[in-house]
């Protein structure tokens, strides 16, 4: 059976009785046009429809989809900073700028740590890494990448990102009112609370947002460059907060799940892994199982469309 759907030709195999995408329509044995239908019932005539939709489809796939199977990275690894001596000790920010707090001799360690899990995970496979420019983060990215030096040109990039940095909670911060500004975020919403001299939740997420958009452009120019997909690790270090909104942005998570969720232990790498169509023109991301746990995410992915239907359901 051969159904139009808005714009999407759909097709059901009555081997499988499953809905195939129209590019896996050669799997096909035999046409047979729905009743009434204002589409030609001749099977001469389906098969052309079909051979025309496919045809199409093929060309549209060479054009957006160059290489479907390896349209996007293997993997997206988020990396909250190792401990930083402003996890030790909340003082340090009434004299010392956010941005330039380092990590501690532990956060070091956590770090290096990080970048052995990071090499275990994607072996000889390639990577490139943006980090916030914070001292914190960038040390971390420092570290990581020092374990993968016996993997000559495995990083073939880094770059510094700005819109992954850190919630902003003022300048210079008085203790006293900041731990009063947190008291106070817990009761109201720690999406929408906004700090008397920083920024909300949502402002944090406004920005991951459109750096979602430059990581794709990136990786479609890498793709350009003849960089292998399949083979192609993003990995992001960044801050907690940051980390909980990109996931809330990418997933389509709600403001109250997102308020359940708390931040990953200090160089915990959340990772999504790439998931493949069996048409194999769409691909989407999926939380691995231990990384949803770990920030207490109860929705691992978002797949593309997919419509089902019941054999019953069809005439």
């Amino acid at each position: 059976v051969a159904l139009l759907v808005g714009e999407v030709m759909v097709f059901l195999t009555p081997s499988t009785s499953a809905w195939r995408c129209a590019s896996s329509a050669s799997r096909l044995v035999k046409y047979k046009s729905p009743h009434n239908s204002p589409y030609p019932s001749s099977s001469s005539t389906w098969a052309e429809t079909i051979r025309q939709f496919t045809s199409k489809e093929k060309e549209e796939e060479a054009h957006h989809y160059p290489g479907p199977k390896q349209q996007k990275p293997k993997r997206i690894i988020l990396c909250r900073h190792g401990e930083s001596l402003g996890n030790v000790d909340d003082s340090v920010y009434t004299h010392t700028a956010d941005w330039r707090i380092p990590l501690s001799e532990k956060g070091r360690n956590q770090a290096r740590d990080a970048g052995k899990r990071l090499a275990k995970l994607i072996q000889n496979e390639k990577c490139f890494i943006y980090h916030s420019p914070y001292a914190r983060t960038t040390e971390t990215m420092k570290e990581m990448m020092s374990q993968l030096k016996q993997r000559p040109r495995q990083c073939i990039g880094t770059r510094s990102e700005p819109r992954m940095v850190e919630q902003q909670f003022g300048n210079f911060q008085n203790y006293e009112e900041v731990q009063e500004s947190r008291d106070e975020r817990v009761k109201f919403g720690r999406f929408f609370y906004r700090f008397p001299s920083g920024e909300a939740g949502l402002d944090v997420y406004n920005r991951v947002t459109i750096f979602i958009s430059t990581l794709f452009r990136d990786t479609h120019n890498m793709r350009k460059e003849g960089v292998a997909m399949e083979k192609l690790n993003v990995v992001v270090v960044t801050h907690g907060l940051t980390l909980r909104l990109f996931l809330m942005r990418w997933l389509q998570i709600s403001v109250d799940e997102f308020e359940e969720m708390y931040n990953p232990d200090n160089a915990f790498l959340a990772v999504m892994e790439r998931q493949t169509s069996e048409c194999g023109t769409k691909q989407w991301y999926e939380l691995t199982e231990e990384s949803a746990k770990h920030l207490r995410i109860k929705q691992r992915t978002v797949n593309p469309l997919i419509i089902e239907f019941d054999e019953e359901d069809i005439d």
